[in-house]
């Protein structure tokens, strides 16, 4: 199929990186527990419209500058750890209030639009170079060497695996809200849950941030 090769073997391994915890699963995690299902969805939305940047940026050769440049990636790479480390600092300082009328509410963040969760998610998947890299890495594996269309083939084992993460992300966000629902009209859970994620996401922008190419 357009030069590529072991498709059900690039579908499992891709289901099964997907399992690995990192920014993007936190984030739908938190927001579907804070917020419902609804947050949830919509950041796994936006992740996955920050994955579709990676897959036709890799499909067109420019996230080979991200390999090869250590300007270009260093540049990405702090940007992304200051937003994973920003949008800790905000879940640290962050106190959830509860409304003994509207229990639903009460979760932190309550506040945050959809959009602005959409936005999250996006740039927590975008400026990750990581995701670059791993694309560059894993993806031509499963692209045979006499394909007549490289770059097509890419593209259709990267919308793929988009679809794949989408389903998970999207199962994750529901599971998430349901275990949520136990916990968010307890203030102080509420407020160690904020305390745990946000010392999560500053810990993953600083491992970014240290990160090298290799």
């Amino acid at each position: 199929m357009l030069g590529t090769h072991d498709l059900a073997i690039f579908i499992l391994s891709g289901f099964l990186l997907n399992l690995t915890p990192g920014p993007d699963s936190l984030l739908i995690v938190t927001k579907s527990a804070a917020q419902g299902w609804r947050a949830g969805c919509i950041a796994a939305i936006g992740i996955g419209s920050g994955l579709l940047v990676h897959i036709f940026a890799a499909a067109l050769g420019l996230s080979a500058i991200l390999a090869s440049s250590a300007t270009a990636f260093t540049i990405v790479k702090i940007i992304g750890a200051a937003y994973l480390i920003y949008i800790g600092i905000k879940a640290l300082w962050h106190r959830p209030k509860v409304s003994h009328e509207a229990v639903d509410q009460a979760a932190p963040h309550r506040t945050e639009s959809l959009r602005q969760i959409y936005v999250q998610g996006f740039f927590t998947n975008a400026l990750n170079p990581k995701v670059a890299l791993f694309f560059l890495a894993f993806v031509p594996q499963f692209i045979s060497h006499d394909a007549d269309h490289k770059a097509w083939a890419f593209l259709l084992l990267g919308l793929i695996f988009e679809f794949n993460s989408m389903i998970y992300c999207l199962l994750l966000a529901l599971l998430a809200a349901t275990a949520g629902k136990r916990l968010k009209s307890h203030q102080q859970i509420g407020m160690l849950i904020n305390k745990v994620v946000g010392t999560l996401f500053i810990s993953l922008g600083i491992k970014l941030a240290l990160a090298s190419r290799s």
